[in-house]
């Protein structure tokens, strides 16, 4: 679930020009987003707020249907604006999500269709200056979201016209109002990796010349200020922040802030709940980990919503994992089956399967078990390679693990 450097890239282009295009934050007084009115939107209506608070608690604790119950209330409200498919559409999203690892693309059409009814209905409201804002807020937003599910599909040149489409209204959304913690999102996002992208990754550093400078961190605290003020961005934000401090600046104490503040909110979110176990095995531990995806394996097994295939084989990959570093072959064995067997209704070679079948090997290894060894490595040979997953498996078939 954590960003690849192409998702970066598709953010970039998402995101380019913006750091100019918001005042200095510094001294500037958070409320709660849009508690303050914005002329030109229905996202300063009372109603809608009060609808979209009770709504989103569903989305993000993964209670689809009662979301989708008060966006159909919201639609009929205001069925001519973008704002009810745009609710739908994260539905839609949420579900997607968890399935990342394994690029199951069984929604993705709905998705898109909602999205691109998202960006109809808001060239639709830009010739009425009421709505101006509306429309250039969610049709930002539709591309972004659209954008972001095809990087990951790898559609490139496609996620990049997203970006390139978003541009044009994204510069008038980030100046609108800068006491209106969700406006700073994106430059948040823009400001951070606009610098920690070519540090991380310098083969990228030829494609800044054309962008603005990044202020990483101006973009932290951005980000920070949207994750405690935001409305509809809050968790959002919150999520990046995780990402960032996992991936991009390794911390144990700031990860846990973020993965602990998203899980105190959305305690029935199963995607933040892997999460939390995959934080604590990064950073050593085990035994809280190990207690945090029985926990996943539980709910999955008694069918908890949200708690789908992939985040259960994720779960047992890592509770296959401690045990044979424990010495417990038959468990550790048993757990990697189990994680294999989640994903083969899937066609892609997740990060997890392929570790799965390079674990197992090694397993059937210290268990004597040559001959299935050899057969695990030659299959990772086969598949994705995922760090030094090949490389790993060539020195094993030559020379047999050793526990």
């Amino acid at each position: 679930m954590l960003f690849c450097r192409s998702h970066i890239l598709v953010l970039l282009i998402s995101f380019a020009s913006l750091v100019d295009a918001v005042a200095q934050t510094s001294g500037t007084e958070f409320q709660k987003a849009w508690t303050i009115p914005l002329e030109g939107s229905i996202l300063s209506e009372p109603d809608l707020l009060e609808w979209a608070d009770e709504s989103l608690d569903h989305l993000y604790n993964m209670r689809y249907e009662q979301a989708d119950s008060v966006f159909s209330l919201i639609q009929s409200r205001y069925p001519e604006h973008p704002v009810g498919p745009f609710l739908h559409s994260l539905t839609i999203w949420w579900k997607i999500l968890p399935t990342l690892s394994v690029k199951d693309t069984s929604l993705d059409q709905a998705f898109l269709t909602e999205m691109n009814r998202v960006i109809e209905l808001s060239n639709r409201l830009e010739g009425d200056p009421r709505f101006a804002f509306d429309a250039m807020f969610f049709k930002t937003a539709a591309y972004g979201f659209r954008g972001r599910l095809l990087s990951d599909r790898r559609e490139w040149l496609a996620a990049a016209q997203d970006g390139k489409s978003a541009l044009d209204d994204v510069f008038k959304i980030a100046d609108a109002d800068t006491s209106n913690a969700d406006l700073l999102f994106g430059v948040g996002v823009y400001d951070y990796f606009a610098e920690a992208l070519p540090r991380k990754y310098p083969i990228v550093k030829p494609l800044m010349f054309f962008f603005p400078d990044g202020d990483s961190a101006r973009g932290l605290r951005r980000l920070k200020l949207a994750a405690e003020h935001g409305r509809f961005v809050s968790a959002e934000a919150a999520y990046f922040l995780l990402q960032i401090y996992t991936v991009f600046e390794p911390d144990y104490s700031e990860s846990m802030t973020y993965i602990r503040l998203l899980r105190d909110r959305y305690p029935d979110n199963a995607l933040f709940h892997v999460l939390l176990g995959r934080i604590l095995s990064r950073w050593g531990q085990s035994k809280t980990a190990r207690a945090v995806f029985e926990r996943v394996v539980q709910f999955y097994e008694e069918g908890k919503a949200g708690y789908v295939k992939p985040l259960a084989s994720q779960a047992h990959y890592y509770l296959g994992r401690d045990e044979r570093r424990g010495d417990s072959l038959h468990a550790a064995l048993a757990h990697f089956d189990i994680a294999l067997e989640l994903e083969s209704g899937f066609s892609h070679d997740s990060h997890f399967r392929v570790n799965a079948t390079l674990q197992k090997g090694m397993v059937l290894d210290a268990l004597g078990r040559r001959a299935e060894a050899e057969h695990a490595y030659n299959r990772v040979l086969g598949m994705r390679e995922y760090s030094s997953s090949r490389e790993l498996a060539r020195r094993y078939l030559k020379t047999p693990f050793g526990g």
